[in-house]
């Protein structure tokens, strides 16, 4: 039963939680800022059913950046190094406002605000991250029970509406090469490449590997009797420091596989391995031998940033003012297996994409030359039928 009392002109209440099973102490509680005797028994007598139904929480008084660092180390866990820092970057957007506020002051108003605010400055894909990060953390503080309320629960983002004229005026980006294109830029590597150029980049266009499966690469990998590249790991260097890489899994587990690979690439791989040697009989003992295929002169994996830096050097030299990057490969590979009528399975198995579709959504991206066949046989088409 409840004691009421008033003190100081406040109602107030004092209840019994039960007893405490760690000291065996009885636990209560007490509130006392109402300002008359009614209000204080209805809030006592609901705490009181909370008690009796087992519903009782009894809020944390921790800071949200206190608890969203307790957080991070446990979703660490069970998760890539990549993705605990996509998820640090994302949590520290609610950190950087609410970082002192208490968890349990957090209401659905207060986040719903925060993600208007963040849905202004960023695009729709970055805040549904973000959005996600939100909801995990919130989610294990429930689990916990140190909070009684979701705040993110049933919390959407906004709808985004371009204009009219935004829509007119954009230029549809093109993310890969066509066939002519390509050739004139692998012919370029060959003739005006830096070292290792002509190699990284056919692999990456007959391969269609991602350019952190291909840095992640080791002699063991490449089996020049079957003509393939088994693909197991990935390298992660977001500083682009030689010595700070970690090798962690592919992106997915449909990403693990081993790709076929033509006759020119193998000699080029034996011809490139037979150089390397040359430069590990060098270096002698400075050379860090990790058996990496795309090494620097120093045994050291090449850093992604080199490769960018090399292939905007070639693009100019061959006069190509698309935005390609080293994925874009990727997706030029795609388009011209498309082109040579490779279905979607075989394309979705060599890519390495668990869902197939992953694989669609590149496939519709036709290449300017497959559309122009389209068109001229359909005229033709018309032609005989007339």
């Amino acid at each position: 039963m409840a004691y009421i009392f008033k003190r100081n002109g406040k109602w107030g209440y004092t209840v019994s939680l039960g007893v405490d099973p760690l000291t065996g102490t009885q636990k209560q509680k007490s509130k006392r800022t109402f300002t008359t005797r009614k209000e204080a028994v209805s809030a006592a007598r609901k705490l009181e059913a909370e008690v009796e139904n087992g519903t009782y929480i009894k809020e944390t008084k921790m800071s949200f950046e206190a608890f969203a660092q307790e957080w991070i180390k446990v979703y660490a866990q069970n998760a890539k190094v990549s993705s605990v820092r996509a998820r640090s970057k994302e949590m520290n957007h609610f950190i950087s406002v609410w970082g002192h506020y208490q968890l349990k002051k957090i209401t659905k108003r207060i986040y719903q605000k925060r993600i208007l605010e963040l849905s202004e400055r960023y695009s729709r894909n970055y805040m549904s991250g973000i959005h996600a990060c939100g909801r995990m953390i919130f989610n294990h503080a429930i689990e916990l029970e140190l909070i009684k309320l979701n705040p993110t629960e049933n919390i959407r983002l906004p709808k985004y509406q371009a204009k009219v004229e935004d829509i007119e005026n954009q230029k549809e980006e093109i993310k890969f090469l066509e066939k002519e294109e390509l050739a004139r830029f692998l012919r370029l590597t060959d003739s005006d490449g830096l070292e290792m150029d002509s190699l990284i980049f056919t692999t990456l266009a007959y391969t269609g590997l991602r350019i952190g499966e291909l840095l992640a690469l080791r002699w063991a990998d490449f089996d020049e009797n079957k003509g393939s590249l088994r693909v197991t790991k990935t390298l992660y260097n977001p500083r682009n420091n030689i010595k700070e890489y970690e090798l962690l899994p592919p992106k997915t587990s449909g990403s693990i596989r081993t790709i076929r690979i033509d006759e020119r690439l193998v000699k080029m791989l034996k011809h490139h391995e037979i150089k390397q040697k040359e430069i590990k009989l060098q270096k002698g003992l400075s050379y860090v031998d990790n058996q990496f295929i795309f090494a620097r002169n120093d045994g050291h994996p090449q850093l992604r940033k080199v490769v960018e830096i090399r292939l905007k050097r070639i693009l100019k030299k061959a006069n190509i003012t698309k935005n390609i990057t080293p994925h874009s490969f990727r997706h030029t590979h795609t388009s011209l297996l498309i082109e040579a009528g490779v279905g979607v399975k075989e394309i979705q198995q060599r890519l390495g994409h668990t869902d197939i579709n992953t694989t669609m959504n590149i496939y519709a991206h036709m290449t300017s030359n497959m559309e122009e066949k389209a068109s001229h046989q359909f005229s033709q088409l018309m032609k005989d039928l007339l």
